[in-house]
């Protein structure tokens, strides 16, 4: 049976394709018009639209954007089976729209912080799938230089990536607070599961973000299990766009990249002129397991899978969208196949052939600003130096 969060965006799907605007020379379309499912509201009187405007320009970037993701983790799922990649690993497949519709409205300094699902994020934020790709094999090509693996990615803006459940949320009102300190107009998406949606201080810095009006963006991808547990069991509550309490709150389709993108469109604009936090449920799927200890059909059925598969997938509902409304023609879109598979191909290559860091840069990098010479060691007699190999991301 499928959890909650999925019937709702299963069941009577909108598939209103008016393409407009003017026509090329091709004869195809630049501009098309979708309705998205409509948005539901939580103390807010507004709603984003429902009635999304979509270029040729940023169809071809959003399915490069999602067809990308998803190549990369069906390639980190085949390297894990083949023992290169080592420890956890969380994939995103499924929730790609989440990521590519919020990355869509964000400004160059607006920042994301997420938690162990983030090799979709770092890849979006400025990491190219080298850097995924040999982060999570640990090898030095990594964005981390192979010391993070797959929970701990970062680039400039992007904030990981973290391992300990629910806990990057705290952080991400603390990156928010900084960007109204500083006087900026900056917010921060800090994304988090139903699962860790349960988490106490998840509820506390709620009260703190509304209390101080700080302009964070809190994003649950509800994607129907914490684990192996369905939200139904989990929550009392699984409304959680509700959660806030005071905080107005969206529910959108985090199947599609359209109502996502317009979603965050407005959410940016609401947190960014001084209105306060918001909270936003995106009803997402998983298609593997929690990890890859997880065969992720235990605590549901493979028809299930295959039924959002074929129904909801969020890269190829929204290639039909953008064939059938004559903005990119299906040849176009192969290219674009072959060229995303040839990269990563390439990137899993390299990566593969990769070397580790040597042993004494396992203590580098570890402080900013090091007031200490000596790193404690596995015992207390013998210590580590410290030493700068790279700058430290996101020290300003």
């Amino acid at each position: 049976m499928l959890p909650s969060c999925i019937r709702t965006v299963c069941k009577n799907q909108i598939r209103s394709n008016k393409a407009l605007g003017l026509i090329s020379k091709s004869g195809y379309a630049t501009e098309a018009t979708f309705e998205t499912k409509p948005y539901r509201l939580h103390r807010l009187e507004q709603s984003p639209s429902t009635t999304v405007t979509l270029t040729k320009e940023d169809a071809i970037k959003y399915y490069t954007q999602l067809h990308t993701i998803r190549r990369m983790e069906t390639t980190a799922g085949n390297l894990y089976k083949d023992k290169i990649i080592r420890g956890f690993c969380h994939l995103y497949s499924g929730q790609e729209a989440v990521a590519v519709g919020i990355k869509a409205t964000l400004r160059p300094y607006d920042a994301v912080i997420t938690a162990y699902r983030a090799h979709g994020w770092a890849q979006l934020m400025g990491v190219p799938p080298l850097g995924v790709l040999a982060e999570l094999c640990g090898r030095q090509n990594g964005c981390a230089r192979g010391k993070g693996g797959s929970m701990h990615m970062y680039c400039d803006h992007f904030y990981g990536g973290n391992g300990i459940v629910g806990a990057q949320v705290p952080l991400g009102v603390g990156i928010a607070l900084a960007a109204k300190y500083n006087g900026t107009d900056g917010v921060c998406i800090t994304l988090y599961g139903d699962g860790a949606a349960n988490q106490g201080q998840v509820f506390e810095v709620y009260n703190m973000a509304k209390l101080w009006n700080v302009p964070c963006i809190f994003v649950c991808e509800n994607n129907g299990y914490g684990m192996g547990t369905s939200a139904e069991r989990a929550a009392a509550n699984t409304e959680f766009y509700t959660r806030g309490d005071v905080i107005p709150g969206i529910w959108v389709d985090g199947m599609d990249v359209l109502a996502v993108r317009e979603c965050f469109r407005f959410a940016v604009d609401f947190a960014a002129s001084g209105k306060g936090p918001l909270v936003i449920e995106a009803a997402t799927y998983r298609y593997s397991g929690h990890s890859m200890s997880d065969p992720g059909t235990s605590y549901r059925t493979r028809d299930e899978i295959q039924e959002v598969r074929q129904t909801r997938d969020p890269v190829t509902s929204f290639k039909e969208k953008i064939i059938s409304s004559n903005l990119v023609p299906a040849d176009e879109i192969k290219k674009i196949d072959a060229e995303i598979k040839a990269t990563v191909d390439e990137a899993t290559k390299i990566a593969k052939a990769d070397k580790e860091i040597g042993l004494d840069e396992l203590s580098a990098d570890i402080y900013s600003l090091n007031l200490e010479p000596r790193i404690r060691n596995v015992d207390p007699f013998t210590h580590l130096v410290h030493k700068r190999i790279g700058p430290a991301v996101n020290f300003k």
